[in-house]
Order: structure tokens, then sequence, then C-alpha cells
């Protein structure tokens, strides 16, 4: 569905109640009484067979006598007569539809899709509360409350968690713009909601609530783009595997290891929150302060010694930073707390101080250029009320402009004496909390969203050794090996393919009997490492089928001799195929990793990384999802730092980390261009002095089976198919390609390099050059959603960028707009027509059916070009600019 679609279905100017209901127990009365109770200007409509009146509105006795066809219609019914009803509204052409019912099987659900497939009808639910647009006063579900208008949006899978926020919203006096509960998914998903809503003024933080998602590459692309815009906050169930399967049950769909999520949200710059009471906090900080924290320290102000400490530990504990006030804050504060001579943060007060004392120190902090983040604790005391400091901190506040004022959050600790203290930081935006832990995490999700909005933005290092890459003789390499009935690959045959892609393994012979054994040995040099070969047992550790350490060529006989009689013995069926010899690498001042990749149902392959072991489970490793780059590597060792499945260790060379996520990209790298790899393990990795040798390899390869409407990967990688070697009109050879990460400076250079006149062209006004967040969403792009080609040709021992063209994709990949730029003093070689052709090329390969653009129109030359590649062109006087327009749907 385009985001014009649910923007009308959030917009309707009429609504059907099918199934209304005078009896109170009814899903038809409680839908009802909700419309008629929320403000909702336009008409309402009752359809019952049953009563001539609901809640007294003329009510309809069937779909066909409507005065009028709704443009929103909630089916209250039971679910057996889904089907029939879908039909009738397609009939008349409601196009928007909500389905409350619960409890549909696989058939009903299918004949559901199906209905509204045919009938072109946009569907909410099943298994839904229904939604709620508080700006116009719809409330078209069976909530128990209503949702007052406010700037954050909710999305739930679950209605019972919709109930229990919208209750715990109006206490709290948060509002929303949109407040959505999609049950099953059957029609309008999270996809398209996050489109909708990424773009929507109204809206300025979405929360979601999910248990399961049907299209992640979808949904990663569409949070990817939103959370650009505005924080994203997630809550996952699923985190075990019971409540997974609970999950599945609850909404269907397919489940993967929660650790995988995780990276998933993270990746696509979401923050993601671990229960409801996090969720709850997160909220609330978000609806009263959705901006982007400027920095991450923390100053806090309380009258108790107790609760700052505890405030303390909390943030230290979840890596948080404590601001260091400036000697002249330090000197100010003094002077106003007259038991202290030596004030730090936190800062206390003690509990005794007067309320002039605590407005002075307060309007201190506030004017003190380093407090960027204040927390105010108050423990109420006979001398300390706590509703007269909420006072002095609304008041105090309101004296401060609201950009120059710091981000301010309170904690009025107690119950009883705290209410009245809480409800005026409410009234007047305040954030406010139970407990100084449960502030210290709600500044912390802030935190964790930052940081994470930082990864989206930060420029990867560049490599130059992709030319160590060889894709397309490891292909060859895996077809042969699959024509000889290969599929599990040992180091000896792992080996022959991973050299390929530069990663070295250690040399490994095969030696089919013990005697012929005894041979290779000899030849390899002692000591060696003597491992079983046997499709039929996974870990040959744990059976006695890897020993190291043999000494001389008699020792590797007997022990090849005895490893086939145990084997025999406790595997009486398993197949042998012969024997693995290596020499013993040094492993002294050595540390052993090991990196995996595992291919997941609803995630494709995913990289996994942590300490050498037995066996690579979601619990030993960090993870992250291909494709990566540098920066994202750096990311994935951190995580496994952070997690302690990676540590540092007390070694004469510690481990070259650039090197490591070097080979961490060539193993992504690998996985992207070869999608016969099921999975990799590679265990033991031995790094020491700056290399990385593999002692241990096991690869299972499956032909790749494309599935209709499913990609292998959950993120596009680069489209290096697209790029190609072009020849200017003055000769010179460039590239042109699609745009990628580490083109920033590059860019920005490019920015800097266009003159006033072809600034003003491309972008209808003189703007400032661009900053590095804008330079990162421009290059950092998502290719299944937008596309940027560059033409860039060599210069001074690098290559410099001579003109950008841009194609951004709606959603439904029906229409896309581009744009295109040429370096000033570059005009004249061609390069328009090379990136409008590349363009176009590409928007049919897309099935775009309309391609539009607009320019001034002094632009001619773009418009000239235009005409010769069949574009539409037409003047707007009012707007004073010239629109380009290309249908496609005929040349696709």
């Amino acid at each position: 569905m385009s985001v014009k679609q649910i923007g009308q279905f959030f917009n309707p100017q009429s609504v059907a109640v099918i199934g209304a209901s005078n009896s109170p127990g009814r899903a038809g009365y409680v839908v009802m009484r909700n419309l008629l109770q929320g403000g909702f200007k336009g008409p309402i409509m009752p359809v019952s067979p049953k009563h001539k009146a609901v809640h007294g509105v003329l009510a309809y006795p069937n779909i066909n006598a409507l005065p009028q066809t709704p443009e929103l219609a909630v089916i209250c019914t039971n679910k057996n007569t889904l089907e029939t009803l879908l039909q009738q509204l397609g009939e008349i052409g409601c196009k928007n539809v909500v389905i409350i019912a619960a409890g549909l099987n696989n058939a009903q659900k299918i004949a559901l899709k199906n209905a509204t497939r045919l009938h072109n009808i946009q569907l909410l639910g099943p298994n839904c509360l229904g939604l709620l647009v508080p700006h116009i006063g719809l409330n078209a579900s069976f909530s128990h409350t209503v949702a007052a208008p406010g700037k954050l949006a909710f999305i739930s899978q679950s209605a019972a968690v919709c109930s229990t926020i919208l209750d715990w919203a109006q206490s709290k006096r948060i509002g929303f713009s949109y407040f959505v509960s999609v049950g099953d998914c059957l029609g309008i998903d999270f996809d398209e909601l996050l489109d909708f809503l990424g773009r929507d003024a109204k809206t300025k933080a979405i929360l979601l609530y999910i248990d399961n998602i049907d299209d992640v590459r979808r949904f990663i692309s569409a949070a990817r783009a939103a959370a650009f815009s505005k924080p994203v906050i997630v809550i996952k169930t699923g985190r075990t595997q019971a409540g997974a399967e609970a999950a599945y049950i609850h909404t269907g769909g397919k489940t993967s290891d929660d650790t995988v999520y995780d990276a998933m949200f993270q990746r696509a710059g979401m923050l993601r929150v671990n229960d409801l009471r996090e969720l709850f906090a997160a909220t609330q900080t978000l609806a009263l302060h959705p901006k982007l924290l400027q920095v991450e320290h923390l100053t806090i102000l309380t009258n108790g010694g107790g609760p700052g400490v505890m405030a303390v530990d909390t943030l230290l504990q979840r890596s948080g930073k404590l601001a260091q006030l400036e000697e002249h804050t330090r000197a100010a504060l003094n002077a106003v707390i007259p038991q202290s001579n030596k004030t730090s943060n936190p800062v206390d007060l003690f509990g005794d101080s007067s309320p002039e004392r605590y407005k002075k120190a307060l309007e201190i902090l506030l004017k003190a250029p380093e407090v960027k983040n204040l927390l105010i604790i108050h423990t109420p005391s006979a001398l300390a009320p706590s509703e007269e400091y909420a006072k002095i901190i609304a008041s105090t506040l309101q004296t401060i402009p609201k950009m120059a004022r710091p981000f301010v959050m309170t904690n009025f600790m107690g119950e009883r004496a705290a209410f009245a203290a809480r409800d005026i930081c409410a009234d007047h935006d305040i954030p406010t909390y139970r407990t100084p832990e449960g502030a210290v995490g709600a500044f912390m999700h802030l935190i964790s969203y930052r940081r994470n909005q930082k990864h989206l933005t930060q420029t990867p290092e560049s490599k130059s050794d992709n030319t160590h890459i060889d894709a397309r003789a490891a292909n060859s390499t895996i077809q042969s090996l699959l024509k000889q009935g290969h599929t599990q690959l040992t180091t000896h045959l792992a080996r022959q393919l991973l050299c390929h892609y530069d990663i070295d393994c250690i040399e490994t012979r095969v030696a089919l009997t013990p005697s012929e054994a005894k041979e290779v040995s000899s030849e390899l040099g002692f000591p060696v490492a003597l491992k079983l070969i046997s499709p039929s047992i996974a870990s040959k550790s744990e059976v006695g089928g890897v020993v190291l350490n043999l000494n001389d060529s008699n020792e590797v006989e007997q022990t090849a001799f005895s490893m086939l009689l145990r084997i025999k013995k406790s595997y009486p069926d398993a197949i042998i195929e012969g024997f693995s010899l290596q020499k013993m690498a040094p492993r002294a001042g050595a540390q052993e990793l090991r990196i995996a990749v595992k291919t997941e149902d609803n995630f494709g392959p995913v990289i996994l990384l942590g300490e050498a072991g037995t066996g690579l489970e979601f619990s030993q490793a960090a993870v992250a999802l291909p494709p990566l780059n540098m920066n994202l590597a750096k990311y994935l060792i951190a995580a496994a730092h952070d997690k302690g499945v990676l540590k540092e260790r007390a070694l004469p060379d510690k481990v070259d980390k650039y090197r490591l996520c070097d080979l961490l990209t060539r193993v992504s790298q690998l996985i992207i261009d070869q999608p016969d790899i099921w999975s990799i393990e590679l265990n033991p990795i031995l790094a020491s002095n700056g290399q990385f040798l593999v002692l241990d390899a096991n690869i299972t390869l499956m032909p790749y089976q494309p599935t209709p409407g499913k990609k292998r990967l959950v993120i596009r990688p680069y489209p290096k198919d697209l790029v190609q070697n072009v020849t200017l009109k003055n000769g010179q050879q460039a590239i042109l390609r699609p745009i990628k990460p580490e083109d920033e400076r590059a860019h920005q250079e490019f920015d800097q390099s266009l003159s006033k006149e072809d600034r003003y062209r491309r972008f209808f006004g003189e703007l400032p050059q661009f900053n590095h967040e804008q330079l990162a969403k421009m290059t950092q792009i998502d290719y299944d959603r937008e596309m940027a080609f560059i033409v860039s040709e060599p210069y001074k021992n690098t290559y410099r960028t001579l003109g950008v063209s841009r194609l951004l994709i709606e959603p439904d990949h029906d229409s896309a707009e581009f744009a295109v730029v040429v370096r000033s003093g570059s005009h004249g070689l061609g390069l328009g027509r090379l990136l409008m052709s590349a363009i176009i090329d590409y928007a049919k390969k897309q099935r775009i059916k309309v391609l539009s653009g607009i320019t001034l129109p002094e632009n001619t030359g773009m418009i000239e070009l235009s005409k010769k590649l069949g574009f539409t062109i037409t003047r707007d006087f009012e707007e004073g600019t010239v629109n380009m327009q290309l249908q496609l749907n005929s040349l696709c």
C-alpha cells in the first residue's frame, strides 16, 4: 500500500460499523459508542439486521442499504461472516476495512487475503483493537478509554497491550497522533505504517510492540528510513524460545533467535526496550523530548544524598557519563549551599534546603553551559514539600527559553506525597519518574538512541584490497564441488574456496587410511594434528575425532587406528571418508577466535563472532547482518566485547582490530556473492602478529533455490553489477557506478566544487554546503528504495566525482523522482545523458511506472536533454518550475 493510501485510511470522512449492536457485551456496541463519543465529524452508519437504531443512530439492515459508500468500515461480526462481508463491501466500492474478530485459522486467513486482493481492499487486522486518530476525533476501536491528541504514534500487534498503554497514557497526560492495533497483519503491516508515520509531520516519535515480523527486508528498510528522521522505539516479544513459540501461536509468522532481532533493530537505528515498564519510561521521555540529545553527560541535583548515589550507580552501571561541573559553576553553588564548600556532581542540597536555596541552585545549573541534561531528585520532608518544589521547577524553567535550557527530568520520590508534584510536572511537559533508577533508565534510552543514530551516519573507512577477491573463481569452485557430491566441506576442501577471498587456511592434507596418514605426516613435519573426516559426525572433538600434537609417524598411525575403532564402536553407521592432517601452528601468544555464518528462516544469512570453542550458538556470540563494511564490523567487535564473548587477553600482541574488521567484511562478501553457501564455521582462527589463520573450517553447501516474493538477504548489498566503465566526450575514461558509504569525503569535495549558479539550479535556492549528517544520508542509501549513480574519474591518486543522479522511489514502487547535478566546469562531456540514462534504465528494471523531476526554467540544458530522452515537459507558472515526466509502464 502506498503512503497516500495509508493517509486516506487514517483520514476517513465517513465510517460504517458492520455488526453494530445495542448489547453492551458486543464489540459492535463499544465501537459505536467510541465513534459517537470521540467527536468524529463525518457520518457514522451502523449496519445491523436486528436493530432499527444503534445508540440512537438510524441503522441499516445490510451493506447494500447504506446511503453512501463508507470511506472506512469496521467489521464487528464473528469470523465466519468475514469473507462474505468483504465481498459485499468491495462491491459497493469501500476500500478501507478494519476487522476486529480473532481466532481465524490459516484457511480463513488465506480466504481473507484473497478477498482483499480481489476487491482492492486495504485491511487492518484481524484480531485487532482497531485504530484511533485523536486529531480528527476518530475512535474506531473497542478500547475502554480514549486517546488524547499528541505527537506519539503507537503500533501494536497485541490488543491487550494497546489497552494497557491507553490507560497509562491517560494518567500521564500523554497524547498520540495515531494509535493503531494491527493484530495479525493480514493487510496493513508495520513497514507500510512506518513509511507513513516516518513522513507524518504530526508524529514526532514512533512506538512499536511486535510479536513477529513477516517480511524482515521490507521492515528494516522502512524502519531505517523512519529512524533517520525521528525516534523509533520497539518492544519485541519472544526473547526466550518459549516466548517465541507463544508469539507464533498468538499472531503467526516465522521466528528467529532474539539476538538476531537485536542486531536488526540496532542496524536500523531503532531503540529496543525490554519490557512494558521500559516502554512506558521511554514513551514519556520521548513524548516530552523527542529530539536527539546534544551530549551524553548527566548532571544530578538532589536534596537527598542516598537517592543521588543510587542515580549515579545506575548511570555508571549502564555505561552512562556524569558531567563535570566547571569551576565557576561550583563556586556559584558553594555560595548558596552553606553546608558545603566543595560541591560536585551530584549536587546535594541536603534535606533542610529552603525553597529559595533550591531555586537559586536550579537557576545556576540551568544557565551553566556544561549542563546539557539535568535530573532533579526530590525526597519529601516537612521542610521540603514536593508540591512546592515542583512549582519552583516549573516556574524557573519558564524563565529560560526552550532552545537555551538543558533537557530536564524529575524524580519525585514517595507515593501519596509525590502525586501532586508529578501532576504539576506533567502539566508543564516535564518528564517525571517514581524512582532514581527509573529516571536514569529513561535517560539511557535516549543515549542508546543517540548512539544508534550515530551508527547510521558514521562514515566507514575505505579499503582498497577488494582486488584480492575473485568471486567468479569461488563460484566455479563451488559448482565443481557440488557436481562431485560435496555438500559438507571440511578444512581441506573449504580451503579451496576461502582462498578466493584471501582468507588464509592452514595447509591441510588428506589421508584415506592410517598407513597413508603415517606417510603424509612425515611429509608435513611434526608435530601434527590428526582429524577424522566424517559427514555423519557434527562435532568430532567431542567423540575423540581430533588429536593434537602428535610427534612421530608411528604415533600418527596408531592414533588413526584407535580413532577408527572408537568411532566404529560408538557410531557403527557413520560414514568415514579418511583423515585430515595439519602441521601444528604455534599458538603461544595468539588469541583464538571463531567466525560463523548461519542461515535463519526469517533473516537469511547472519554473521556470528566469538571466541574459539566447541560450538557456536547465538548466546555465545555477537551477531550482525550482512552486508558489513569496516564500521559495521567494528561495531560487531565492540558488541562481542560488551557481551563478554570476546575478551581482551594479556598477550604480547593484541588482536589487530583493523585487520579483523577486514576479515569480517571478506566473510560478509563471501556469503553475499555465493548464495549456495548455507553455513560457515571458522573455528578456531589463530590471531597473531596481525595475521589470521583458520585452523579448522566447515562449510555447508546447498544449491540456492529462489523463492518468489522473498529475498535471500534482508539488507540489499551494494549492487556491484551496475558498475561500468564509460568514455566521456573528451576521451577521458571514467567509472559509472552506484554511490556507497565510503564516498562521503569525495561527495563533500564535489558539493564544495559546485558554483552558486549550479547549486541554485539543483536546490532551487542558496543552500549552505552540506554537513556530515546530510552527506551521510546521501551516501549511505538503502538500495531497495533509492539509488544514486556517480561518474568518477582518476584524479591525484584517487577519484573525484564529476556528476550525480538520484532516484527516490516511493515504497509501493509505482513512481519515483529523479535529480541530476554535474560538477561545475565539467559540462559538455555528456555526463548529463550518462547519468539520466542510468537512472531510466534502473527505473525500468525496478518496474517503476512513472519517473518525474522538477527543474527551473533557466536550466535549459536539463530541459532539452529530458525532451530528447522522451520526457513530457510542462510549465508550472504558479510555482515557477518546469515539470518533467516519463511514463515507463509501457516501456517495462
